[in-house]
């Protein structure tokens, strides 16, 4: 069984992006690892250069700064990367330069893999999501987070990364069949100090809105302003060991004051009932779930 990983990254140090520990994340059970690295304005294309590992290849790209509708780039520049890996290699596990794998979970994930490798009703695996918020010690649990995505996909070219590349469906629009590969994507996107998250989030909605969007939408500070969030919650397992680094140097600070989140009934009735029953009421899935 051989195993591919791939991801997309663009201006990584400019923003912040933890794509170093994404990869390495997942490197150990990746036989190569495509890496597609966008025209940027920084040294990017060094940082993974740097990565210390003969698996990793680089494939340059330049971005069409002219799509600036639902994400649309994301999703192209996915599919180039995804079209570059060769036949010979059974799976492809996507991850993205915000996200990570925990060390724990990677054996699970070779086993669940070698089971379903001839499976032709198993179109790829699907992965739980943990997101954290503000600091690292928070983990979103209300309804604005989507619960779980397909991350690792079989090595067949009529799979395509889906809208904004969160997820995978066919060159049809069909959902994939998956299983679930019982392990964690943990989701870094909204953890970094505010002067960088409001540079990243100032940058990443260019690629959803035209101007005047922005001007209305995205408030000109120089911080982002974490308050705007509804539930959160203490978080007390462990993080990835390949993330300790960056977690020990966070020094900014983040509160959460839970008395002022502002929730409706709907709302409010709707988590209660996922919270004791594991059920997320009218959930759309990007996925079908075998």
């Amino acid at each position: 069984m051989k195993i591919a990983g791939f991801t997309i990254i663009r201006n990584a140090i400019k923003f912040d992006y933890p794509v170093v520990e994404a990869i390495n994340s997942i490197l150990p059970i990746c036989d190569k690892f495509y890496v597609g690295v966008g025209n940027s304005e920084d040294e990017t294309r060094k940082l993974i250069e740097n990565i210390n590992s003969d698996k990793i290849i680089i494939i340059d790209t330049v971005w069409d700064d002219s799509l600036r509708t639902g994400g649309k780039i994301l999703s192209i520049e996915t599919n180039k990367i995804f079209d570059a890996i060769p036949a010979e290699f059974d799976w492809c596990f996507y991850i993205q330069s915000d996200e990570c794998v925990h060390e724990d979970d990677l054996p699970k994930l070779k086993n669940v893999m070698e089971e379903y490798k001839t499976n032709q009703n198993v179109d790829g695996l699907l992965f739980e999501y943990k997101h954290f918020y503000g600091q690292y010690n928070y983990i979103g649990i209300g309804r604005r987070w989507y619960k779980n995505e397909i991350r690792i996909i079989k090595n067949n070219k009529k799979f395509r990364s889906f809208k904004d590349a969160q997820g995978f469906r066919t060159t049809e629009n069909k959902k994939l069949r998956v299983k679930k590969s019982n392990a964690f994507i943990y989701h870094y996107g909204w953890v970094k100090p505010p002067k960088a998250q409001q540079a990243k989030q100032a940058n990443f909605h260019k690629m959803w809105h035209n101007d005047e969007w922005m001007k209305s939408n995205i408030p000109n500070t120089e911080e982002f302003d974490y308050s705007n969030i509804d539930l959160l919650d203490i978080y007390k397992g462990t993080h990835p060991k390949i993330f300790q680094n960056r977690i020990s140097k966070s020094n900014w600070e983040f509160f959460y004051d839970k008395n002022k989140v502002k929730t409706n009934l709907k709302y409010k009735f709707l988590f209660w009932v996922e919270k004791y029953t594991g059920l997320r009421i009218g959930e759309n899935k990007n996925y079908n779930l075998k």
